[in-house]
């Protein structure tokens, strides 16, 4: 009996090693295309904040006219969110997220043409559409590949990009801006936008070439490979709620608690996307091209926290807590830029901590959506979910706006964005429903 005991743990052990081998080698095979993706995803929406000064002066806009022009982004994102990712689940997820990726990267090049005020809304709005349902697309995309139990360091890896397009997009927004104003005839920050998007377009050429839509189209894979993936991700997903789809998702118990979550995390990541330059800049800091430097360092601390926090999550399954604990970092880190506003060691501090806590949460909250959805619900109730929250992305840079202009500090945005966080916290460790509590412990 013993021995029998010994050959089938060796067998369960084998088996555990070989899925490790396979989840690895499709790992290395999607994610660093998919992570450059969604470093220029994340760069062409933050790109704005770099552009900010030079854009204003160029154009005449006021901090409103500015925070307006930003949301106007969001706005064409969300009205084109749902419909496009109900699209990417007919035509599948390649085709589709090429196509965003080709038609964003063209509508933000085309920003070299804007030299007005009412251009500059317009081709925001523009290239919010061309990008809606990417983020989305991509996250539903990743759970054809990969089984829930390696989700939250997958979803860290792809958010991992979005802290290094902080990290070496600062910089070198910083040494664009600075150093390429008039070359060419052309304003540094026409520069900016023409550099980040069309790179895009070649992007979506190589997802359509490169990538594949499902398990069984995946030649690099084995039989015996595809077989244990595919069962895998079948296995753990076995015990699916009721949204298989779209409105079978919004009947979900928890579905509208995490849209809610959601849009108060964005509006602290709007928050810091859109405003992290300025505040650098208002503490005494002129030159653009460290104020991209500094503008890096909450990027660094949330790509460290998010791998950290993304391991620890999938050895515990304790999602909830650990979004939990980054929210409550959010808050101290914004609470704390406003106290320190003036003081630039002590505010680069604070923006440090408030990244660490912002920049993982994102990935950190992903973890928790596929456990309600699955199927069409999972594609379009993601799509969703992530629209909810961008609505996030309207009010925050317009609120933050409007308070400079009306008190002449974004102190007390910066106060009223730390509360919501705080708000956020508490929601995530007492209102989630009960059903996704128990499959949180359950893994």
């Amino acid at each position: 009996m013993s021995d029998l005991g010994a050959v089938a743990s060796g067998s369960h052990q084998d088996s555990a090693d070989d899925l490790v081998a396979v989840i690895r080698k499709v790992a290395w095979r999607l994610m660093p295309l998919i992570m450059i993706c969604y470093l220029f995803a994340f760069f062409d929406r933050i790109n704005i904040s770099f552009a900010k000064f030079q854009l204003q002066s160029d154009l005449g806009l006021s901090d409103t006219a500015y925070g307006l022009g930003a949301s106007l982004f969001v706005i064409g994102y969300v009205l084109f969110e749902v419909p496009s990712n109900l699209f990417l689940y007919k035509v599948g997820a390649r085709r589709w997220i090429a196509r965003i990726m080709i038609s964003w990267g063209l509508a933000t090049a085309a920003m070299v043409f804007v030299n007005n005020e009412w251009q500059f809304y317009g081709l925001r709005f523009v290239i919010g559409a061309m990008e809606a349902g990417f983020a989305p697309g991509v996250l539903y995309y990743l759970t054809l590949w990969f089984p829930p139990s390696y989700r939250g360091r997958i979803t860290s890896m792809l958010f991992l990009a979005s802290a290094f397009s902080g990290l070496v997009g600062a910089p070198l927004a910083g040494l664009v801006i600075g150093h390429m104003n008039g070359v060419l005839g052309m304003a540094g920050w026409h520069w900016l936008f023409l550099l980040g998007g069309l790179p895009c377009v070649v992007l979506g050429i190589m997802v359509l070439k490169l990538l594949k839509d499902r398990i069984e189209d995946a030649g690099w894979l084995s039989p015996p490979e595809k077989m244990l993936l595919s069962g895998q991700i079948a296995q753990q997903s076995r015990h699916p709620s009721t949204g298989h789809s779209l409105m079978g998702a919004l009947k979900t118990p928890g579905f509208l608690t995490l849209g809610l979550v959601y849009f108060l995390i964005q509006v602290a990541s709007y928050g810091l996307n859109f405003w992290t330059p300025h505040l650098i800049h208002v503490a005494g800091t002129n030159n653009p091209t460290m104020i991209g430097l500094l503008t890096a360092v909450p990027y660094v601390c949330g790509a460290i926290c998010m791998v950290v926090v993304g391991r620890l999550s999938d050895a515990t399954g304790e999602r909830r807590k650990f979004v939990f604990g980054l929210l409550v970092m959010s808050a101290i880190g914004f609470f704390a830029a406003g106290f320190f506003d003036k003081q630039i060691t002590l505010l680069v501090i604070a923006l440090a901590v408030m990244g660490a806590g912002v920049v993982a949460s994102i990935p950190a909250f992903w973890a928790l959506p596929p456990k309600l959805l699955t199927g069409a619900g999972a594609a379009g109730g993601i799509a969703l979910i992530n629209t909810l929250g961008q609505l996030g992305g309207i009010v925050s840079p317009i609120m933050v706006g409007r308070v400079k202009d009306l008190t002449g500090s974004t102190t007390p945005a910066l106060y009223v964005i730390g509360t919501m966080s705080v708000i956020c916290a508490l929601i995530v460790l007492y209102a989630m429903p009960e059903s996704l509590r128990r499959k949180e412990a359950a893994l």
